[in-house]
């Protein structure tokens, strides 16, 4: 299941679609991009489909996609008027209803973002391990530190019953700044401390750098 470009060609002997006044689409090509064939489809054919809390008005066919063989294509508009931008969805599941395919592609979209997160600010892709049990446990890390960063990107439960609110307030970036802004507030703190309470620099320096000079001979 995946998007499919505007500018792919189907092909017109599998098109089985209807104008306006409901006969039956000729081609005098073989071949139909997917952005000459939308004016052709009309606005009637298009239906509701709520997935979630929104709403999308689409239209489902089967037809052969050249270099993919037959598929079942979901065409979305996020308005009713048809205008903007649309999304073109592909499956091999022919026995899939639109809403199932809407409803599965759009599963898609949190895997992207966590992907993104993950590298921009966990370091995902940063490993540099040989064996499968190390590559598995910094990715459970990783894991771990983005269920704990999504829990803090949710607004507070309230306490009306039902479940906690699933929309999101701040974003995986914002929450990693603020943790990182609350990690220096919290070394700067200990520093002054310490010297408050007459130790010298170089304790400070030693105690921050501990684990890294660990091992490193003198």
């Amino acid at each position: 299941m995946s998007l499919l470009k505007a500018n792919r060609n189907l092909e017109t002997q599998s098109l089985r679609l209807k104008d306006g006044s409901g006969q039956c689409l000729s081609f005098d090509t073989p071949r139909i991009k997917v952005k000459d064939l939308l004016p052709l489809i009309p606005k009637s054919a298009f239906s509701p489909i709520q997935v979630g809390n929104h709403v999308y008005w689409c239209f489902t066919f089967c037809c052969r996609v050249l270099g993919f063989g037959k598929l079942r294509l979901v065409i979305s508009f996020e308005t009713a008027q048809l205008t903007g931008t649309y999304a073109v969805l592909l499956t091999n599941r022919a026995d899939f209803s639109a809403k199932q395919v809407l409803a599965k592609y759009l599963q898609r979209w949190p895997i992207e973002t966590f992907y993104r997160d993950g590298k921009q600010y966990l370091g995902l892709n940063e490993y540099r391990m040989r064996t499968f049990e190390s590559i598995q446990a910094h990715w459970t890390l990783v894991f771990v530190a983005y269920s704990i960063l999504h829990l803090a990107c949710l607004p507070p439960p309230t306490k009306a019953p039902g479940k906690r609110p699933t929309q999101l307030t701040q974003s995986i970036g914002q929450v990693c700044r603020q943790q990182s802004q609350a990690l220096i507030e919290k070394l700067i703190l200990f520093a002054h401390d310490c010297l408050e309470q007459g130790k010298s620099a170089a304790f400070v320096f030693a105690k921050l750098f501990d684990k890294q000079n660990k091992g490193v001979s003198a």
